[in-house]
């Protein structure tokens, strides 16, 4: 575990109530931000306490829980609110696939958050004179030179091509393929300009940035309140169109395609069986419903249940990642399909991102329409969009589909 010097004694947080602050983004001092948004409310931080760097394996949920709760053990805590994501937390990210370097959690320095009429600011460590000194005006990033990723269209489609043979041929029932594109720009990227433009378009989305990876998921993975856990489970999408009608007619194609709603079951089912086991009860609807979003129109289905014993968010997760709806199914055979036709590695594209408190509460999505920043070249970053895959996908129509899901990161780009 690697700690930030102020970390080096026995932890210390202390959180104050304060008047409504309004953006939460137009507060965040400098570039480097930590967020999770959703309707304009969450928590945003920056400044690091400490940073759990966390190795590849197929244990790796269960080692950043022992790890973080020994950080968090004897930690003098002053939190008059006692709500979820009030007094210390730490913001994750983790690796697509398990057997990859790169996951993290940070507890950062300052946290500011707004919730259902409550507003906090928490310090970790030795208070500072004015945490909320912006300390660097926000830049829009310009000279922007876009750039095929690590696969072109046309090489992506043979690969989408070769998936539909295999699952053809009976090796698996679904894989994600997913596909990559670059961007430069003139300065270093500053991610509060990303977050802003993010937030305020997608505001049904939960807006994230944890350690360059920077994005706006419509999907939730887990959010677990005490013994609540809430999910929504997302396969099957389809552009938006450019009337009224047109979407409508869209969404009902969706709805009666049997292709995307046997993609969909694959995901429904997959959730289902993996939170039966940590319930008293759980609600997973047999019929999904029709979500719309400004790019793209997506099949959901929204998962509630009540956890039997006192798991923390990070042992769901576990249980859950990863989803048909970000690998396939069955597991195995669809991550090493993906490792094969993807030549690249995701890095944490399509793993957890989100936060957990001292408690054990905290809200995961699944890494999906971000960027990541090049953390050797601030100036450079790559976007990432993907398809689930089966018997009967068209690799043209994955392309769209794929291109549509780019959009959110291109426009927080370009404004």
């Amino acid at each position: 575990m690697k700690l930030a010097a102020e970390a080096t004694t026995p932890l210390t947080a202390r959180t104050q109530p304060i008047p409504d602050p309004g953006d939460l983004t137009a507060h965040l001092p400098h570039p480097t931000a930590l967020a999770w948004i959703h309707h304009g409310e969450g928590i945003v931080a920056w400044g690091q306490t400490a940073r759990i760097t966390i190795p590849g394996g197929p244990h790796r949920f269960t080692h950043a829980a022992r790890r973080l709760s020994d950080l968090f053990a004897g930690a003098a805590i002053d939190d008059p609110l006692k709500l979820p994501g009030t007094g210390p937390l730490a913001f994750g990210s983790f690796t697509f696939d398990p057997a990859t370097d790169g996951s993290v959690l940070i507890i950062p320095r300052h946290i500011l958050g707004r919730r259902d009429g409550h507003a906090w600011l928490t310090t970790i460590g030795a208070p500072t004179a004015d945490p909320l000194t912006l300390t660097r005006p926000p830049a829009p990033p310009t000279g922007l030179r876009w750039g095929e990723g690590t696969l072109s269209a046309h090489d992506w489609q043979k690969a989408v091509a070769t998936a539909v043979d295999r699952i053809q041929g009976g090796d698996l029932g679904k894989t994600v393929l997913a596909r990559d594109l670059t961007v430069q720009a003139a300065q270093p990227i500053d991610t509060r300009v990303l977050l802003s433009r993010l937030a305020a378009r997608y505001p049904t989305c939960f807006t994230f940035a944890v350690d360059r990876l920077i994005g706006a998921t419509p999907e939730l993975l887990i959010r677990r309140t005490g013994d609540r856990i809430d999910s929504l489970v997302l396969a099957g999408t389809t552009p938006r169109g450019t009337t009224p009608g047109e979407d409508r007619e869209r969404a009902q194609r969706l709805y009666r395609s049997a292709k995307d709603r046997r993609e969909h079951a694959y995901a429904a089912d997959m959730v289902r069986q993996a939170l039966t086991p940590l319930c008293t009860d759980l609600h997973v609807p047999h019929r999904p419903q029709i979500l719309t979003l400004p790019n793209v129109i997506h099949l959901a289905t929204p998962v509630h249940g009540t956890l039997a014993a006192q798991h923390s968010v990070l042992d769901v997760l576990a249980a859950l990642h990863p989803t048909p709806a970000v690998c396939g199914t069955p597991t195995a055979p669809a991550l090493d399909l993906i490792r094969e036709l993807e030549v690249m590695d995701r890095g944490r594209y399509a793993g957890p991102v989100g936060w957990i408190d001292t408690d054990g509460n905290g809200e995961w999505g699944i890494a999906l329409r971000c960027a990541e920043i090049d953390a050797h070249d601030p100036t450079r970053a790559r976007l990432f969009a993907g398809c689930g895959i089966v018997a009967d996908s068209d690799p043209a129509a994955e392309l769209a589909e794929a291109q549509a899901k780019f959009r959110p990161m291109q426009e927080a780009f370009q404004g």
